[in-house]
């Protein structure tokens, strides 16, 4: 199930892998597969993604970052973190603006950070809601560090009302 904004969405893209051939339709495959086929991807008609797996840097993709429709973030274990960074790069250095997904093993008390730091679909396992999705997202109320999703920090907040922490 892909939850985006908080709400069951359609999948319009289909994960193809590297030895099947891509259909005539949206299409994510894997960052080897797109650097090996890279002219015959891009040239094709329809959206494409690419999947990256935890150890693999979003920068390979940088020079087609505005060509990718979505970049998924591959979680093997909940205990790697490393799409918490691969997220933010794309985000902020790298400046992608389109769908960064987050697929593999996650937890529901880690989709709030990963919105944070610019993931914006998540495919979830069946056994959780749309509800457990929406919950989560809001589960942090107020923010002690900056990050991509612009929302004001405490230490911002207590500035406004002029009850700031000493440095």
């Amino acid at each position: 199930m892909l939850v985006k904004a908080g709400r069951i969405v359609e999948d319009a893209f289909t994960a193809v892998a590297d030895a099947e051939p891509l259909p005539d339709a949206p299409v994510i495959v894997s960052l080897k597969r797109f650097l090996a086929e890279r002219d015959h991807i891009v040239a094709r008609d329809g959206a494409f993604g690419v999947r990256l797996e935890t150890g693999e840097s979003p920068q390979a993709l940088q020079p087609d970052l505005g060509k990718l429709a979505v970049v998924v973030l591959h979680i093997p274990a909940f205990r790697d973190g490393r799409a918490f960074s691969a997220a933010r790069l794309l985000r902020t250095r790298l400046g992608y603006k389109g769908e960064i997904r987050l697929t593999g093993h996650f937890l529901l008390d880690q989709i709030a950070f990963y919105a944070r730091v610019g993931v914006d679909a998540f495919d979830v396992a069946p056994n959780i809601s749309v509800a457990d999705v929406q919950t989560a997202l809001h589960e942090i109320s107020d923010v002690y560090q900056p990050s991509v999703d612009g929302r004001v920090t405490i230490r911002d907040l207590r500035t406004r009302q002029g009850t700031a922490i000493p440095s």
